[in-house]
């Protein structure tokens, strides 16, 4: 899930922090992927048939996620992108609760999806055949295989691999965080890239442009520290802790700036008789920071990235031998690998010129949360920000997210 409503929220509030890009932009790049994330995305993508079964072998063992890695990573390669694929470890004790209802949600899509293969509707069927996806030890063992015989680098995170892959950000190793878990910035991920991989249904033929967003310009437009970003991503909710009812993004980020801390916003809609708490058990606050301030995740200062040239007969007797592969087809992918090896490494056109410094962000792009809205709809962000206004003392809040009866006078939205 990552953190609810996140995107929207900075696409209206800091649009300065995020730029529009495109696979082709990230020739050269060392990229740190969600590599947990993508199984899940083939295992829901690459289906065929009537029912929606997932592709599989001779002995009918599901390969639909082999068929994904290798055709993302070919495509990676081809683009002169350096691929780091980071997989889950052990979740955070916190997230225990989050996952026992996933498994009952998942639980119920088998019986779904028993009624539609019965009723013998495609959309139905195709629904629920993807809410049924279930990634298992082995599928994980698959890639991992896979992308070694590629020559790729693979990173096992103790935890969370958003984690893993923010701590590889922030050290330098990778330019950028390939993920659709907000959450990674909420790590602390330096520059993330939302949508790099185009997972849309061939029957829609939509495609999503690819995001660049980067949490030094986020905070600078938002005008807030990295521990209140990471007390307003807790209180839009996220997989550690549960929700306060009503409260999505607009309203956390109002009761963030007006009261500093979760406890403080916490306790003034609890005076005021608004909304009731989740249970203790579910609302270890001081733990979710932890989570997040400090997670669990690989040394950086012992990773050593490489890639290597792809065993070629090794890959052969992988997809061939034992996962029912086309050989003919298999053959053009050595072919293709070959090629990169013999086309050697692509070079940036930026690598020629000094990077430039960052700017500082204008007082007028600064956020204002209580700024009246435009006619239009506009959010004050989006005409410039706060500026002046923004420098008022912040209305008090109330679960609406409206000014309460103690605020000023003069009416805000």
């Amino acid at each position: 899930m990552g953190i609810k409503g996140l995107f929207p929220f900075i696409s209206d509030a800091a649009p300065l922090a995020i730029k529009e890009t495109k696979l082709e932009a990230m020739t050269g790049l060392t990229i740190a992927i969600d590599a947990s994330m993508c199984l899940y995305q083939f295992l829901v993508a690459v289906r065929q048939g009537e029912a929606q079964s997932n592709l599989s072998n001779a002995s009918g063992e599901v390969t639909s996620h082999i068929q994904g890695f290798l055709s993302r990573t070919l495509k990676l390669l081809e683009a002169g992108i350096k691929p780091v694929y980071v997989f889950d470890g052990k979740p955070p004790e916190l997230k225990l609760q989050t996952l026992a209802g996933r498994k009952e949600k998942k639980d119920e899509a088998d019986s779904e999806l028993a009624r539609a293969l019965a009723s013998g509707d495609p959309e139905e069927i195709r629904k629920a055949a993807h809410r049924t996806a279930r990634a298992t030890p082995q599928m994980n063992a698959d890639c991992q295989e896979l992308l070694r015989l590629l020559g790729c680098p693979v990173i096992l995170a103790p935890s969370e691999a958003e984690a893993t892959c923010a701590a590889l950000n922030k050290s330098g190793h990778v330019h950028a965080v390939a993920t659709e878990d907000m959450d990674a910035l909420t790590f602390g991920a330096v520059t993330m890239l939302k949508n790099l991989f185009d997972t849309e249904s061939s029957r829609t033929q939509t495609k999503r442009p690819v995001f660049e967003i980067k949490l030094e310009a986020l905070l600078a437009q938002l005008d807030v520290s990295m521990d209140v970003f990471i007390d307003f991503c807790i209180l839009c909710g996220c997989d550690y802790c549960g929700t306060i009812r009503g409260v999505g993004p607009t309203t956390a980020f109002k009761l963030l700036k007006t009261h500093g801390s979760i406890e403080a916003a916490a306790a003034s809609l609890g005076a005021a008789k608004a909304v009731d708490l989740p249970p203790a058990d579910q609302w270890r606050i001081d733990e979710v920071r932890l989570t997040f301030k400090q997670p669990e995740v690989v040394d950086p200062a012992a990773v050593t990235l490489s890639w290597g040239t792809p065993d070629y007969a090794g890959l052969a007797t992988f997809l061939v031998g034992r996962h029912s592969f086309n050989e003919a087809r298999v053959a053009k992918v050595v072919e293709r690998l070959k090629a990169l090896s013999r086309s050697g490494q692509q070079m940036r056109i930026d690598s020629f010129f000094k990077a430039r410094e960052a700017k500082t962000m204008p007082s007028s792009a600064i956020f204002d949360a209580f700024a009246k809205k435009s006619k239009a709809g506009a959010s004050g962000s989006s005409s410039g920000g706060g500026g002046a206004a923004g420098k008022r003392k912040a209305p008090a809040v109330s679960i609406s997210g409206k000014a309460s009866a103690a605020a000023p006078s003069k009416k805000q939205k």
